[in-house]
């Protein structure tokens, strides 16, 4: 079951001065897919993830300091 408008969550990062990622759970729990987009430009382009890529981004983005 996929959805055209999917729910989409804020990192548990989103109070760090505006600047996160917000994914989509349910679509990913029913497609397999994570869908991740810039919390700041909603309407903008979106990634299309696989679960293990969305695994090796929120491990990137935990080791990396800017």
């Amino acid at each position: 079951m996929t959805t055209d408008s999917p729910r989409w969550i804020a990192s548990s990062y989103s109070n760090n001065g505006g600047a996160c990622i917000e994914w989509a759970p349910e679509h990913a729990r029913h497609t397999g897919e994570v869908l991740v987009r810039d919390s700041k430009n909603p309407a903008g382009p979106h990634l299309h993830l696989t679960p293990q890529a969305f695994t090796d981004l929120v491990t990137l983005a935990k080791q990396t300091r800017i």
